[in-house]
């Protein structure tokens, strides 16, 4: 068992991995076969009438396809004390939340024993490839992991964050011991009450470690980024705090005071070694590996909705290559990066086929042009049917459906992924986008990714002001006749009128689809709206976030703001300091 290791085996876990990926078929059915063994008592599979069957055919013709919503009522009863065996055999005794920035609230979903193996499987396939490329000696990991509170539902048990449950499992540390990744900082900053306070000790004790560390990691690169913005406002008082070996008065909270007093003592030399190195940087590039020099990589989920962010943490990380790690959510894990020499925006991530079973149901694009059209020209548009992990066709999309050991079954996950390839007969995935993240008014579809190309395009305006998007977010404002496209940015610094209305006009012109341009020629979608939000107005969205339970390891801006998130678009409405209009279509 892992948690027994004192050092992983990297070569160990890498043949184990090529061994289960040379025949992913079998393996699937194995996978199959063992979740319905364990849970076929279990109310929710007994009424599809499976009696005893595990084979996949049986289990697809019997067990529909199913979203979160269809599982609420199962989920509550078990959050409100049902101890009967609702979804698994076993007591579900936790119970994560997602972060609730896609849908505007946090949904619930099982966490058991058997979801914290597959955690810990990925953890250690992503290490093993990861130090096969870049190696690592015994030295300490920057980790930027912050744990918040696990409450109690009314039934008793332990609700908490997707990464709260995992790095307060006791098994969590004895794995990163054996992964040679121990944290800098100790355990009284990663469970601090209060975000702010942790983040400033964990910069304090990466400082108070720099010739120690080997790597700065977060689950999300928004985190790194925020770390290292907060660092360019906080430096000199934290040298400051070497310097006197004196915690500053910001940090109230004991635990914390205690903590760091043990690690604090006077160390002018230090001090004075960082103020030069921060004097000497030109606008912060190249800064991590300036203050860490034995910083090997920098390590976090960097695709997806984090893909804004590799620009900048490029800046900081200089020279440093920047690793992506690997590819779930809070309702289980999916697949590894095997391949971390990867850029973060062509990395890919490798099935693996024993942590779950995985359909994926084919994107409308990958359907016969004739079978859609026919399809579609009845009144009834029946969803492609999905296919098994081994039949899934190179260049395509599809959207992935998991069944995992935590009672989840057939469920839509909702995200959209392109195959890329295959590790030897397992799938490797490029994430593509929520599909349920959509920009839309009438026969217009842009997705997260056509957002984020479009901000790309028209961020490329202000850099030559030398000005950058911090953050930015989207709206569908349909109050209006035609409703229209409302693009909200939050920037650096001051740009002038003239090239914020070229910005604006450049997003509008950026989203190609065609529904969407030949409404905007028609006037059945409106021009398209930049909205300059208040330095601050995103750090006020995090903020909103961390107050109703999310943890800042899950963070992750919400790129499309409906109505479903009114207190988000309030804050962002509430902070317009400047608006534009398109004149792109005349």
């Amino acid at each position: 068992m892992l948690e027994k290791m004192e050092i992983l085996d990297v070569d160990e876990v890498i043949e184990e991995f090529e061994e289960i990926t040379k025949n992913a078929e079998r393996v699937q059915r194995e996978t199959l076969k063992k979740i319905l063994e364990e849970n076929g008592s279990a109310e929710y599979l007994q009424n599809f009438g499976l009696n005893g069957r595990t084979d996949p055919d049986s289990f697809k013709a019997c067990v529909p396809l199913v979203t979160h919503k269809d599982l609420e009522s199962y989920i509550q009863r078990i959050m409100d004390g049902d101890n009967s065996l609702v979804l698994t055999r076993k007591p579900i005794t936790t119970m994560s939340l997602s972060s609730g920035t896609t849908q505007g609230k946090p949904k619930y979903v099982p966490f058991n024993d058997e979801l914290m193996d597959t955690t810990l499987q990925i953890y250690r396939t992503c290490y093993a490839f990861r130090n096969k490329e870049f190696p690592i000696t015994n030295g300490k990991a920057l980790n930027f992991i912050y744990s918040s509170k696990q409450s109690l539902t009314k039934g008793g048990l332990a609700a908490g964050t997707a990464t709260t449950n995992v790095f307060r499992n006791a098994r969590y540390k004895n794995a990163m011991r054996a992964m040679q990744s121990q944290s800098c900082s100790p355990d009284e900053v990663i469970f601090g009450p209060d975000f702010q306070q942790s983040l400033y000790c964990h910069l304090l004790c990466g400082l108070l470690f720099s010739d120690e560390i080997e790597s700065v990691s977060a689950p999300f690169a928004y985190s790194i980024v925020y770390a290292f913005r907060t660092f360019e406002q906080v430096w000199e008082e934290l040298c400051a705090d070497i310097r006197d070996g004196i915690l500053t008065s910001r940090i109230t909270t004991p635990s914390l005071q205690n903590a760091m007093s043990k690690l604090l003592k006077p160390n002018p030399e230090l001090a004075d070694l960082i103020q030069k190195k921060c004097s000497g940087l030109s606008n912060w590039y190249g800064l991590i590996p300036e203050l860490f020099p034995n910083a090997k990589y920098i390590y976090g989920i960097m695709t997806g909705s984090m893909e804004p962010y590799i620009k900048k943490l490029r800046h900081y990380a200089g020279y440093l290559p920047l690793v992506t790690a690997y590819y779930g959510a809070s309702e289980g894990w999916i697949a590894a990066n095997v391949n971390p020499k990867l850029s973060p925006e062509l990395a890919t991530y490798a099935v693996l086929p024993h942590i779950g079973y995985f359909e994926f149901i084919p994107r409308r694009g990958n359907v016969d042009p004739l079978e859609q059209e026919k399809e579609e020209s009845t009144f009834f548009y029946t969803e492609p049917k999905p296919v098994g992990l081994t039949e899934v066709k190179i260049d395509e999309e599809y959207e992935i459906v998991i069944t995992n050991f935590a009672g989840l079954y057939r469920y839509k996950l909702g995200d959209v992924v392109k195959v890329t390839g295959f590790h030897n007969s397992t799938p490797e995935l490029k994430f593509v986008c929520r599909g349920n993240l959509m920009l839309s008014i009438n026969i217009d579809k842009n997705t997260e990714k056509d957002l984020q190309l479009a901000v790309e395009a028209a961020a490329m305006l202000i850099a030559e002001e030398k000005l950058e998007v911090v953050d930015f977010t989207s709206h569908v404002d349909v109050s209006t006749d035609p409703g229209h496209y409302v693009i909200f940015w939050e920037i650096s610094g001051q740009a002038s009128e003239e090239v914020l209305q070229g910005c604006c006009n450049c997003l509008d012109r950026s989203f190609v689809d065609a529904g969407y341009v030949s409404s905007r020629k028609v006037k059945t979608i409106g021009p398209l709206e930049l909205r300059v939000v208040h330095r601050g107005t995103f750090q006020k969205i995090m903020e909103h976030y961390l107050g109703v339970g999310t943890a800042v390891s899950q963070f992750k801006t919400p790129r499309c703001v409906g109505l479903t998130n009114n207190k988000v678009l309030q804050i962002l409405c509430n902070n317009v300091a400047q608006s534009y209009f398109s004149t792109a279509f005349g």
